[in-house]
């Protein structure tokens, strides 16, 4: 039947220059247009050039265009819903706030196009050029970039949801870890393979579990560059400890948090327990407040242990003031005769707190094997 009416659009006396000239005759014309047929008939255009045209707010839905430039053009608002773009020239075209909802691209240049808050759910991009262009605040729920180019693509604040990135190298992409997660996201095999070490708030988001991100450096035939750390803290030391998470993870230290000011019960100690256990290090930040607290002699002591049966260093204490060079708590002498304290007292500090996060990563840091031994 669609085929059909295709054939009788002809016959309806619209031809291909007619399309055109009500297209170059801009948004108000082209949209009663529209109104008038009431859309009986399929649109397609195809072979012409519409470069630098203004069409922001035509209502362009379910219409096909096949190599056709729309270079440098402006697309903003429109409702380009069901469209379809075949081999097309979307160079730097302002797509701004546009709704591609269910939307075709193949094969097209959209090098430098503009979807800023553009609606691109259930969008299709297949082989697409998308080098630099700009998706902040877009929605990309069920959208697929197969087999798309993503350099330099700006993803900041883009909105996913079961958004496929299938057979795409986002190494030099921008703002992953900035994507706002509505819901779990496909990226496949060959696309974490050649993505190479992506911004763990990005796996997350597309919901990897850890284990898996764990493993990754294995598909990607890289070494693992640092250790996993679980940070024990103090919530009244929730600005320091988020902001060494922040730069943590953003050098790329998988961290997690203790939940340490829930209430005590045998399911926060269980977790704590085997939150311990399945982390490389224990990172204790040791202030006032923590040393007041009543988990902190316990879990210093669980690290211990941790460290008899791995026959490794588990913990790794810093420091945020003096208090832990100052009391007389037995288990605090036994970590100051036995372990360096990283000194973070001067967090507050720009230069200071710099110099000691370089320090702290460089101690995480995984050394090379050079004896030989496993």
């Amino acid at each position: 039947m669609a085929g059909a009416m295709r054939r009788r659009s002809s016959g309806r006396g619209i031809s291909k220059k007619k399309i055109v000239d009500l297209l170059k005759s801009g948004s108000q014309v082209w949209n009663s247009w529209r109104i008038f047929t009431r859309f009986s008939f399929s649109i397609v255009v195809e072979g012409i050039s519409l470069r630098g045209i203004d069409l922001s707010g035509a209502n362009l839905g379910d219409v096909s265009f096949s190599s056709v430039d729309l270079s440098n053009s402006n697309l903003s608002r429109a409702d380009l819903s069901w469209a379809k773009f075949f081999e097309c020239d979307l160079h730097s075209t302002n797509l701004s706030a546009s709704d591609l909802g269910m939307a075709i691209f193949g094969d097209t240049d959209l090098v430098e196009a503009n979807f800023e808050n553009a609606r691109l759910s259930g969008a299709y991009f297949g082989g697409c050029d998308l080098l630099k262009a700009n998706l902040i605040n877009a929605q990309i729920d069920n959208t697929n970039f197969r087999n798309s180019i993503l350099v330099e693509t700006i993803f900041s604040g883009a909105r996913t949801n079961n958004t496929l990135f299938i057979e795409v190298d986002l190494s030099k992409s921008i703002g992953l870890e900035m994507i706002e997660h509505e819901g779990p996201s496909v990226a496949d095999n060959r696309t974490l393979e050649t993505s190479g070490q992506l911004p763990l708030a990005f796996l997350r988001g597309i919901g990897l579990s850890d284990a898996y991100i764990d493993y990754l450096p294995a598909i990607q035939n890289q070494a693992l560059q640092h250790y996993s750390c679980f940070i024990s803290h103090s919530s009244k030391d929730q600005a320091f400890a988020a902001r060494l998470y922040a730069d943590l993870q953003a050098h790329g230290v998988r961290c997690w948090f203790a939940p340490h000011d829930l209430p005590i019960g045998a399911k926060t100690w269980d977790s704590i327990d085997e939150a311990i256990r399945l982390r490389d290090k224990l990172l204790l930040i040791l202030s006032k407040n923590a040393i007041s607290s009543d988990w902190v002699e316990d879990e210093v002591n669980k690290a211990f242990a941790e460290e008899r049966t791995r026959s490794d260093i588990v913990l790794v204490p810093i420091k945020i003031d003096n208090a832990v060079m100052q009391t007389s708590e037995p288990w605090a002498l036994k970590l100051r005769d036995q372990r360096n304290i990283g000194d973070f007292r001067k967090w507050k500090d720009h230069d200071s707190y710099q110099i000691a996060l370089r320090r702290l990563i460089s101690d995480l840091s995984k050394k090379p094997n050079i004896s030989g031994t496993p």
